[in-house]
Parts: structure tokens; C-alpha cells; sequence
């Protein structure tokens, strides 16, 4: 049985590039960047290399990448790191509800710290209210974080149009683009972003490896404490291997960005056009066109998106139910509650995120299986209404 990967949004296999790169890091170049030797050296060379190679792409400076060991510990120093830095000019900070919970989580530990966090709602498709962000910022706030695109399903935010608003009123303004930073132009100066956070597992790097972009000039204060690795901001011997691996990907990624998105968004509207024509009370979760090129979310009504994941994984094919940060919980996802959608749509709720290679033989199977899987968990469940009853 041929195996369809379909979960590239939760992480990504290592292309062959990226670990034909990190290679000779293991046994061969494995010195301390930080020793002061030939094959510290000679670490440090391909340590610098790799920020200049991440800096060209981000098209910003050698000395605003800080690498650090994931997303998720990006978007702490992001947060905490401005948080502590600023908090005699203000404890105030705006984000939005359908964060991931690298965002949320930090800014409910922030709130039991005495900060005070606006969370913003979101229209049905999942994009933030510019006005009402504008309208929420106070003397006292001192950053946005906004992510640039949804990894459940799959919306674009208006980026740009947020870092004007935040600049205006003197606010810093992160973004995390994790999900966005293989398939979406990552410009940092075009974009206007102060900090932005990008993970190596999603766009074919090792896991465990990730970076923070600091614009030159911004407060932040240190996570980790120790050495002076990371320009002070992230003490502890650095990831040669990973951060070469890294850069490698991101140079990779944003080089064969466009030729890539056109190809997955052919297979992603296939599959998306398919399902919903083939497939009864099925509904479309995210924004129809301002979306990831490789994101197809859709919900199926009385089913549970579980029992849907594992008789796809029989069929040998591989998708999520939403973040795979929270896959083994049974709430239903808090960003498909978020766009408003009732318990019964988000309880059903699957994401397909295609990927290098996803090939149109992949979706042609995803469409013949999965109709006669609804088929079948229908006839079985209790649960038997109808778009209308539920308000759609």
C-alpha cells in the first residue's frame, strides 16, 4: 500500500539538500563555534555563512537572525523577550484568537504576570478586523502579534497592512510564519514586521531548529541566560548542523516558491472542489482564496474527525484534524470555534496540507476513498443534521 503523507503542515520529511548539507557537521566539522581553534573556526565559518545565507532571504541583516531551537521558542522570546524589555512603557499586547497556541499560550502566562492581553475575534473566514485592531492599541500597548497564516485553515492575514497600522502608533509588531515561510514571500523589509518567527519542520529542515527575526534596534530581553552566543539572546552552544540545515532549506524554499505554490494550488483546488461536490454537507473552513497554497480544510457534519483519521490511515493516507500540537485532545479546534462555527462543523473538521511530493495520483485517491468513509461513519453515527439546523 502506498503511503499518502497529507499532514505537511505538522512537519515535513528532510529533503535530500538539507541533510546532504548538515552531513559533515556530525563528524567531521563538529567543533564549538565558540572555540577558538581550527575546527572551531571552521564551525564558525559555516555558522556565519548560514546567517548570511538566512539574512539575504529575509532580506535583512546578518545580526537580526537570532537561531533558536523551534517556532515555538521563537515566538516566547518574541513575546516575553518584548514583554520584560518594555513593561515600564506598557503592559498591554493584542493578538487574535485563532493563534496557534505557541502565541496564546505565552500570553496567558504573560496575563498571570500582570500583563494585560486583548485577544482579537476574526471573521468567518479567519481574517482579523483592521479596524478593530486599530481600535484596541492604547498608550500602553507594546506589541501586535498577528500570525501570517493560519496552520489549521490555512488563511493569509494581511500582513503588510497590519505593520503600517502598528508603526503608526509606535507599536512593535510581530508575525509568526511558520506555516508561511516555505510557500509566501517572507521579505522583512517589504512586509514591515519588527519581529518574525519561522520553523526549520515545516519547510523540510530538521526539527528542533528555527529562527526569530529582531529588527535592528528592538528591546528584547534574553529567554535562556548563560554564554553570549545569539548576540546575548539565546545563550548555549549553537546547532551547527541544524542551522545550516535551516538556511539551507529557507534559500531552497523561497527560490522555488512560486513555481511550487502554482503547482500546489492546481491539487489543492482539485481536491477541495472534489470533496465538497462528491462529499454532502461538507463545508469549507478558511478564507477560499486568501489561503496557504497547500492548505485544504473542510468539514464533514456528523462524523468526528477522528474517526475519520483513522480509517484514512487504513487506507494508508495521512492527514490531521488541526494542529498537531494539540491532536491528542478532544476538544474541538479553538480556531474553527473561532470563525465562528458551531461544535458540530468543528468536531468534524480535517486538514489536508500537501506538500513536495503530493502528486495528483495522491488526490485522485484521497477522493476516491474518503466519500465511501463518510459513507460508511455516517450510517453509524447517531448525529444526523443538516447544514440549515446548525445555522449554515
Amino acid at each position: 500500500m502506498k503511503k499518502i503523507y497529507l499532514d505537511h503542515a505538522a512537519t515535513t520529511y528532510v529533503r535530500p539538500e538539507v541533510k546532504k548539507a548538515i552531513l559533515p557537521f556530525f563528524d567531521k566539522n563538529f567543533g564549538n563555534p565558540g572555540s577558538f581553534h581550527s575546527i572551531g573556526l571552521e564551525a564558525r565559518k559555516a555558522l556565519d555563512s548560514a546567517r548570511e545565507k538566512t539574512a539575504k532571504v529575509l532580506n535583512c541583516l546578518p545580526e537580526e537572525i537570532v537561531f533558536t531551537g523551534s517556532g515555538t521558542e521563537s515566538c516566547n522570546l518574541a513575546l516575553k523577550g518584548i514583554a520584560f524589555a518594555l513593561e515600564k512603557k506598557g503592559r498591554h499586547i493584542i493578538t487574535q484568537k485563532t493563534e496557534h497556541h505557541a502565541v496564546l499560550r505565552p500570553c496567558e502566562w504573560l496575563e498571570k504576570q500582570g500583563f494585560e492581553i486583548t485577544y482579537l475575534g476574526v471573521d468567518k473566514f479567519g481574517i482579523v478586523d483592521l479596524k478593530q485592531l486599530e481600535n484596541s492599541i492604547r498608550k500602553d500597548t507594546i506589541l501586535i502579534s498577528i500570525m501570517y497564516a493560519n496552520n489549521e485553515i490555512g488563511t493569509i492575514q494581511p500582513i503588510k497592512e497590519i505593520a503600517e497600522i502598528a508603526k503608526k502608533h509606535n507599536v512593535l509588531f510581530h508575525t509568526d510564519a511558520c506555516q508561511a515561510a516555505g510557500l509566501e514571500k517572507i521579505d522583512v523589509q517589504k512586509l514591515g514586521v519588527d519581529l518574525m518567527t519561522i520553523n526549520g519542520s515545516k519547510i523540510y529542515a530538521l526539527k528542533g531548529t528555527g529562527l526569530l527575526f529582531v529588527k535592528k534596534g528592538t528591546p528584547l530581553e534574553p529567554l535562556i541566560h548563560g554564554g553570549s552566543q545569539e548576540f546575548g539572546l539565546r545563550a548555549g552552544t549553537e546547532n551547527v548542523a541544524g542551522i545550516v540545515g535551516l538556511a539551507t532549506a529557507l534559500e531552497l524554499a523561497q527560490k522555488e516558491r512560486k513555481k511550487e505554490s502554482a503547482r500546489l494550488v492546481k491539487l489543492r483546488d482539485y481536491l477541495i472542489k472534489s470533496l465538497m461536490k462528491k462529499i454532502p454537507k461538507s463545508v469549507l473552513l478558511g478564507h477560499p482564496q486568501k489561503r496557504l497554497p497547500n492548505n485544504a480544510s473542510i468539514a464533514f457534519l456528523n462524523v468526528e474527525g477522528e474517526a475519520i483519521l483513522l480509517h484514512l490511515d487504513r487506507e494508508g493516507i495521512f492527514a490531521s484534524t488541526g494542529s498537531a500540537c494539540t491532536s491528542h485532545s478532544l476538544e474541538p479546534s479553538h480556531v474553527v470555534l473561532g470563525i465562528g462555527m458551531p461544535y458540530e462543523v468543528a468536531h468534524g473538521s480535517i486538514r489536508f496540507s500537501l506538500g513536495k511530493k503530493t502528486t495528483k495520483k495522491d488526490i485522485d485517491a484521497v477522493i476516491k476513498k474518503l466519500p465511501k468513509i463518510i459513507e460508511k461513519l455516517r450510517k453509524l453515527s447517531p448525529v444526523e443534521l443538516s447544514k440549515k439546523e446548525i445555522g449554515l
